[in-house]
């Protein structure tokens, strides 16, 4: 049987791939794998905005009652609070029903331990070998040994946003922000935080009614975010994708910074500081080349992952590295929380832009991208490797990396969450790098697909 979780947890579209009964196993087994030996343990769950959230948090929790444990349901509230409340909460595990910046017919489950990070592959593994063996060996409470659920969540959110306000040391006075709440789990806890700070907020996109989460806006829509900066006089844009543990910017241009520009300014800003261990920056194989030139002609450096935020937390745990990330928005820093914090990120930068008194388009100019471009390749799951198995598709790429070697690189992966195979390439030429990433995910999909 192929492995249940992939880079972010265990997603698939609601109802289909991730049904109520799977939802129901995996509490049950998250719970016993990650509170064994713990008598009366507790788990913090929490969600997205998505219409399935109900139909999963009520299996779940079923799941993590029927092995005896207490669930505390947070409602509606961005990831990375949950990993933060379940350190604060002194709970035994977290549970997070979100999929992410994925459309709203996806869902996923993904477990933080006692500690707040995201589970390791072995314990990940550990859950799906009971879920497989039918839970064999594992002893079932009943009768006053069964779990109870509690709810608890406008204390949760207070909680999550005064910790958030807490990691800048003054206010956002003076500074005109708009907030893109993806019409996620941030709509509550960004405008409250940036408010309390004192910035004039304007908020858009901060209205989930269960299916239009992450539809044409946030961070992988930031369009009209954009727009809206661009013309109307405001300082900064921020957006976040559906759970809120990324976040991209906009200058006063209009102009997009991801999450490696992002890396970039704080990254320099924790330097002048003397609080960026060993001037290092942890960022997976995805990011720009021009971050590595940035970062090099500040006498920073990089260390590369594969792509995952899970992976950058690993190495950043391994090497004791403050600051890592992925250009996607992912941004974590340990100083603060234990996975990527997308309403953390947001203010950091814009305490950045006030503290420097300069633009953020100034701030952000420290880095050039190298022309990019991604493009994926819709596959079947089980075809996901065909890149690496296909005769065609090898020679292929071969070409491609003579053609770029000294001026680019091209790299492919398969996604972690979605039926895709996604082909990145940088080089000189934007038009170049463009047709070559379109022939040759072409090529991948259609000997896939044939």
């Amino acid at each position: 049987m192929q492995r249940m979780f992939g880079t972010d947890g265990v997603r698939g579209i609601a109802n289909r791939e991730l049904t109520p009964e799977l939802a129901y196993k995996l509490g049950k087994a998250g719970a016993y794998v990650l509170t064994e030996a713990v008598r009366k343990p507790k788990i913090l769950v929490g969600m997205d905005t998505r219409i399935s959230g109900d139909m999963l948090e009520s299996a779940l929790v079923s799941g993590i009652l029927s092995i005896g444990a207490k669930a505390i349901c947070i409602g509606v509230i961005p990831t990375p609070a949950v990993a933060y409340l379940t350190r604060k909460y002194k709970a035994d595990a977290g549970v997070v029903i979100s999929a992410s910046h994925n459309p709203v017919e996806y869902n996923g489950i993904k477990f933080f331990n006692g500690s707040g990070y995201k589970l390791s592959d072995e314990l990940e593994d550990k859950i799906q070998y009971i879920i497989e063996n039918d839970f064999k060996g594992i002893s079932i409470p009943f009768g006053e040994q069964i779990g109870r659920k509690i709810v608890k969540s406008e204390g949760a959110l207070k909680d999550y946003i005064d910790f958030a306000k807490s990691t800048i040391d003054g206010d956002l006075k003076g500074l005109k922000i708009v907030l893109d709440c993806a019409n996620g789990a941030s709509h509550i806890t960004s405008a409250r935080a940036f408010k309390e700070l004192g910035a004039e907020v304007k908020v858009i996109n901060n209205k989930p009614d269960g299916i239009n989460i992450n539809n044409k806006c946030g961070s992988t829509h930031p369009d009209q975010l954009m727009n809206i900066v661009a013309n109307s006089g405001f300082d900064l844009g921020l957006a976040f994708d559906g759970d809120a543990d990324r976040c991209i910017a906009v200058d006063e241009k209009g102009n997009l910074i991801n999450g490696d520009l992002i890396m970039a300014v704080i990254g320099k800003d924790l330097k002048d500081k003397g609080r960026l261990y060993k001037n290092t920056v942890v960022v997976t194989v995805m990011s720009n080349m021009g971050l590595d030139i940035a970062l090099k002609k500040e006498e920073m450096h990089t260390v590369k992952t594969k792509v995952g935020d899970r992976y950058v937390l690993e190495k950043m745990k391994e090497g004791g590295y403050k600051l890592g990330g992925e250009q996607s928005g992912h941004i974590i820093m340990l100083d603060y929380n234990t996975t990527g914090d997308g309403l953390v990120t947001a203010l950091q930068i814009s305490y950045i832009v006030k503290k420097s008194g300069k633009k953020l388009s100034d701030l952000a100019s420290m880095m050039k991208n190298l022309p990019q471009v991604l493009v994926n390749a819709k596959v079947p799951n089980e075809k996901k490797n065909i890149y690496r198995e296909d005769e065609e598709i090898m020679e292929k790429i071969g070409e491609v990396e003579k053609r770029l070697d000294g001026c680019g690189r091209v790299l492919i992966r398969p996604s972690g969450t979605e039926p895709l195979v996604r082909v990145m390439l940088e080089g000189e030429r934007q038009s170049e790098i463009d047709k070559i990433a379109h022939n040759l995910a072409g090529l991948i999909q259609r000997k896939a697909n044939s």
